[in-house]
């Protein structure tokens, strides 16, 4: 049975929730589906949002990122007048019951083998942090969530879901891992070289099954901490406001298995600007062993990655020099985190780097004007060339240390992981009005 708040009469869960969903999607004789999905608004620059704008008049970036069109702030209007316009014209249509989805990513196999990350989509329960059950791994702010807030009030709808990772190995599991066999509903390819598929999951008894084997789970937020936030905020105010339960008791969410059809997690480098690499090296010293490299970044990529086995290591570079840092001095290493925190949170590489290694050892305040960030080698290498600074390149986080933080109630420093392929925007909606 769900709990409640009884403070503002919210209807919590008591366990993990991943109900199915009447979801709003692209009719396929009306629109080139492949033409209207965009990537998840947060990771959209300018470039590339002008980019899927001009791709298709349709595309769903036009409802993630609208643009003022009728003085400031009218973007969400714009927005929720554009829903129910496509939804009139035909070019959106409610499906006719209410389904799981199983959805599918299949990167292109490049040299290798090509990466299969296949989860299930539904209506999420919302509950917050402290309850244990969806547990978030970074910090939010305020802004973005401000943005997302007032975006879902006009639209009324989940335009995209959040990204959640859990331990499987049950119905859930099962259903996810035999669907392949089946005709999918969607079977698409994007321009970026992503096959996406989609399966509608529909019978009573296999949904059941599902439901009992998520009850007693929990999952970690992988990406999307702002638009979980957006939800528990949407929800407070609409009960605030009398409406009682509804919709906005449930948020859209890709659920994935870590240990099956899981991500990839790739790490986010720092840059530092201004710092020479060779200073950083030398400053470095006074708490790590530090090793200068022969040969390009790729041969220091190789030495990072056999260097972070044994434990926490980075490489420093300007592209033309590298140094590989590893066995930070265990003394002067406790002395820099606090004790307060959990042995999963001090352990991770990205929170050595910043408290320790920035702070300490470099004697730089921790701030985004005086740190970057780069989702890529290439782009921080290439910006440390140009500044005159030190690109900083860790190891990505494994999915198990990040669920440690976030079962030990921490919170990761900011920009520590990158899971990918991030779900789809425009795959499937879910319109508030269509719930019931």
């Amino acid at each position: 049975m769900p709990n409640t708040d009884q403070a503002a009469g919210i209807p919590r869960p008591d366990g993990l929730v991943l109900a199915p969903f009447r979801a709003l999607r692209y009719d396929p004789a009306e629109v080139g589906l492949a033409q209207v999905l965009a990537p998840p608004y947060d990771v959209i620059d300018a470039d590339e949002q002008a980019e899927l704008e001009a791709r298709d008049p349709h595309n769903v970036v036009r409802l993630t990122l609208p643009r003022d069109e009728d003085g400031p702030d009218s973007r969400y209007a714009v927005a929720g007048g554009r829903l129910a316009e496509w939804r009139a014209s035909g070019v959106l249509r409610p499906d006719a019951e209410p389904a799981l989805y199983v959805y599918e990513e299949q990167s292109p196999a490049g040299e290798g083998t090509a990466h299969v990350q296949r989860g299930l989509v539904g209506a999420l329960g919302l509950t917050p942090a402290e309850d244990g059950i969806v547990l978030p791994h970074e910090n939010t702010m305020a802004g973005p969530v401000a943005d997302r807030l007032a975006l879902m009030g006009t639209v009324e709808a989940d335009l995209e879901p959040i990204f959640l990772v859990y331990d499987g190995g049950g119905a859930a599991s099962r259903l996810v891992a035999d669907v392949g066999s089946v005709e999918p509903t969607v079977d698409i390819t994007t321009p970026d070289g992503l096959r996406h598929r989609l399966w509608a999951v529909t019978d009573p008894p296999v949904l059941a099954a599902v439901a009992a084997d998520l009850r007693g789970r929990r999952a970690v937020i992988a990406d999307g901490h702002h638009r979980y936030a957006t939800f528990l905020r949407y929800q407070d105010e609409r009960h605030a406001a009398g409406d009682g339960a509804g919709a906005w008791d449930l948020g859209l969410a890709l659920l994935v298995d870590g240990s099956a059809f899981g991500p990839q997690v790739h790490a986010i480098h720092r840059v530092v600007p201004g710092l020479s690499v060779a200073e950083a090296a030398s400053r470095a010293e006074k708490g790590f062993r530090v090793e200068e490299l022969s040969g390009g970044v790729d041969e220091a990529l190789e030495a990072l990655d056999k260097a972070g086995l044994a434990g926490t290591a980075y490489v420093i570079t300007d592209g033309a020099r590298s140094w590989l840092l590893s066995e930070p001095d265990a003394t002067a290493l406790a002395a820099a985190l606090p004790q307060d925190r959990s042995a999963a949170w001090r352990s991770l590489d990205v929170t050595v780097a910043h408290l320790f290694l920035i702070r300490v050892l470099w004697g730089l305040e921790d701030r985004e004007d005086i740190v970057d960030f780069k989702h890529d080698v290439p782009a921080a290498v290439a910006a440390a060339r140009e500044s005159g600074g030190t690109a900083l390149l860790l190891n990505p986080t494994p999915v198990a240390d990040v669920a440690a933080v976030a079962a030990a109630g921490d919170r990761m420093p900011r920009k520590s992981t990158l899971f990918v392929p991030k779900p789809a925007t425009g795959l499937l909606i879910r319109a508030f009005a269509d719930a019931n």
